[in-house]
């Protein structure tokens, strides 16, 4: 099999990952027996059975000791196995949607030892990705792709061309994707083009509404169980010898279509795509699911299989509450399977998502006009306490980020104030509409866009580091990040009272610093940024510009310079866009090394609109600019302060940085302009 691991070259030195392997579970030999997914198919039904028990066993060990995504993996265990029995993977594709529920996938296909290293810093990814195995077909983060993607594929596969080859393509969705719209462009464009797509939903009641009463899934069992898939098998081979007219085969075919279509809400609204629907199967019955696969390979048309799942099955905890045990930190067992929870030995600020959450809930309550709005992640959001307390305020528009943005636009044309609460890496899949729908129109829509930079280790799919870049080139578009959560609350009051366009604050994953909020929220200036340590009367000759986040490692580096007796002044920039041009202005005269540091991509970002603003009033000649942040690549999963060092923008690199260029300077015999 082919495995590989992310490129070497953008992350730093790789920790030991050995020593972070996890004692393997006992009682697996079955799974100790597979070399890889072909190994499967030699392997009886109550073998398989048996192997989705080893692979529950094996699966909460390792996440226990690492965290990472785990409700949706178990619920998908049986139809994993299935699905790696049914098709010859990887010549036949599977594509899973969103993919946090890969990590069976990921242990059946080569990686179940690298499981130990999954979402850390040098490990392997909690995504399928195309650069780390031959088996992960497609790479996924986000959803309602699959279809989309696997739709192409088989296309590909018949055209004739140099390396094509006849090949099955399955999409896996579900766990909330189905609510995306291009999801439904999918089946809508792969019901035209009459390819055998199989499409699998795992409805797991975190999707789709359930199944309609019990004579559905009495009829399903029927339909799907061994006896009616042989029966169907032999009569078809009697059509193939010419024993019955194929006319009759059809229209037993068609009757079962009929009786499906009237038992079934589902078949009705998937067949109406041109999909032929076979469900709901229980998607814990092996049999049953296997039968389903069967089935579905023997159609010549896009057919979708309806399996229904329990997310977290086979982990009591997570059954119970399979939104707390979506995704988990590393966490103990004890001998009854519960979780033990390590206490936390001192308090901790609270996370600027639970500021950002708690702050809507106050605001509401001083304005009728407030609403949020969310794209089916109110808890990631910090929206469940408004939905919990006004629920009449809140809305979750499900995995529709665009029609959010415009469902926004709509409210803010009859004097409403909605909040828009989508991540940073999200709210791209709404950009036509911000444009069109906002921005032209200049509507006061707000934009709060949890975890603006880095996120940790989701990688990146999830980091959210163009927001500045995509937003700030925007007419009519205010754009602020606030240097801790006390700032966060004036830019949530400055956002609601600001009436003249769209308004957009970035807030970052993870705690606070800790500073005082229990102090009433204060209107701030637009465009007016803060000067937090003037040095100039010390002889300074370094402006540091910190940018939300990144305010707190400039100050750290200035007083590091300090000690080296290197004074430096520091800018809390707060607005990308308008900027403070007349105290950069003043600021940029006085010093003749200036350096920018955000946690964001340097291309489009930050310090581009502030070299912008200086070429633009010639205040570049005899200063070096030094912009720190993200260079051009993708930045790879690890904790956060893994990733600032990595990108070289936390408090140690920009020492380093102004050290180096102040050396340079020295031996220089004319200015330069430093953009690294």
């Amino acid at each position: 099999m082919k495995i590989s691991s992310i490129n070497p070259e953008l992350t730093p030195q790789s920790p030991n990952l050995s020593d972070a392997v996890t004692e393997k579970p006992a009682d697996t030999p079955l799974l100790d027996s597979l070399s890889d997914p072909q190994a499967l198919r030699s392997l009886s039904r109550s073998d398989l059975v048996a192997l989705c028990a080893e692979l529950r066993r094996d699966l909460i060990a390792r996440v226990n000791q690492v965290g990472g995504h785990f409700a949706s993996s178990l619920g998908v265990t049986e139809l994993t196995v299935a699905l790696h029995t049914a098709f010859e993977t990887p010549h036949d594709r599977i594509v899973w949607d969103v993919g946090h529920q890969a990590y069976i996938h990921k242990i059946l296909t080569g990686r179940r030892e690298q499981m130990s290293s999954v979402r850390q810093l040098g490990g392997i990814s909690g995504f399928p990705r195309r650069v780390e195995s031959e088996f992960d077909t497609f790479g996924v983060a986000h959803a309602g792709t699959s279809i989309s993607a696997a739709a192409g594929m088989l296309e590909a596969a018949h055209h004739d061309y140099p390396g094509s080859e006849s090949r099955r393509v399955v999409a896996v969705i579900g766990d909330g994707a189905m609510t995306a719209g291009m999801a439904f462009e999918a089946l809508n464009h792969a019901g035209q083009l009459h390819r055998q797509l199989i499409v699998v939903l795992n409805d797991n009641e975190m999707s789709i509404a359930p199944n309609v009463g019990a004579l559905s899934w009495m009829f399903s069992k029927t339909l799907t169980g061994r006896i009616s898939t042989t029966a169907r098998r032999h009569f078809k081979s009697l059509v193939e010898r010419g024993v019955i007219p194929h006319s009759f085969y059809r229209a037993l075919d068609r009757a079962e279509e009929a009786a499906q279509g009237f038992f079934s809400t589902p078949a009705m609204l998937f067949e109406s795509f041109g999909f032929r629907y076979i469900g709901p199967v229980d998607g814990h019955n092996m049999d049953q699911l296997l039968d389903a696969l069967e089935r579905a390979k023997e159609q010549d048309s896009p057919v979708l299989i309806h399996a229904l799942t329990v997310k977290g099955k086979g982990y009591e905890p997570a059954e119970a509450d399979p939104v707390k045990y979506h995704a988990v930190n590393a966490f103990s067992l004890i001998e009854d399977g519960k979780p033990v929870i390590p206490r936390r030995t001192s308090q901790k600020p609270p996370t600027y998502t639970k500021v950002f959450g708690d702050t809507m809930v106050e605001l509401c309550r001083k304005d009728p006009r407030l609403v949020g709005i969310t794209a089916a992640m109110p808890d990631g959001t910090g929206l469940t306490r408004l939905a919990e307390e006004m629920p009449d305020r809140f809305f979750d528009v499900g995995i529709a980020e665009q029609h959010a943005v415009t469902f926004a636009a709509g409210l803010a044309c009859e004097g409403m104030r909605p909040v828009c609460a989508i991540y940073s890496t999200f709210l791209q899949r709404a950009y036509d509409q911000i444009v069109h729908d906002v921005c032209i129109q200049s509507l006061p829509v707000i934009f709060a866009m949890d975890r603006g930079g880095v996120v940790g280790a989701d990688g990146p799919t999830h980091h959210g580091v163009f927001d500045i870049s995509y937003l700030r080139c925007l007419p009519n578009m205010v754009v602020m990040a606030p240097k801790d959560e006390a700032e966060l609350r004036d830019m949530m009051l400055t956002a609601v009272e600001y009436l003249d366009g769209p308004i957009a604050y970035r807030y970052p994953r993870g705690e606070g610093t800790g500073t005082d909020i229990e102090r009433a929220p204060q209107r701030l200036e637009i465009g007016k940024a803060e000067l937090l340590k003037d040095a100039r009367s010390s002889g300074s000759t370094v402006l540091l510009v910190g940018l939300g986040q990144t305010v707190a490692p400039c100050i750290q580096a200035a007083q590091t310079l300090a000690a080296q007796g290197i004074e430096a002044s520091v800018v809390n920039a707060r607005f990308v866009k308008p900027l403070d041009e007349a105290l950069f202005t003043e600021l940029i005269e006085s010093h003749s090394l200036i350096v920018t540091v955000e946690d964001h991509a340097r291309q489009g970002g930050f310090g581009s609109a502030l070299l912008e603003f200086m070429a633009d009033r010639a205040l570049t000649s005899n200063r070096a600019i030094i912009r720190l942040g993200i260079d051009d690549f993708f930045v790879e999963h690890g904790t956060q302060a893994e990733l600032h060092s990595l990108c070289e923008y936390d408090a140690p690199a920009i020492v380093a940085r102004v050290q180096r260029a102040l050396g340079t300077e020295r031996h220089q015999s004319r200015p330069i302009a430093v953009n690294l």
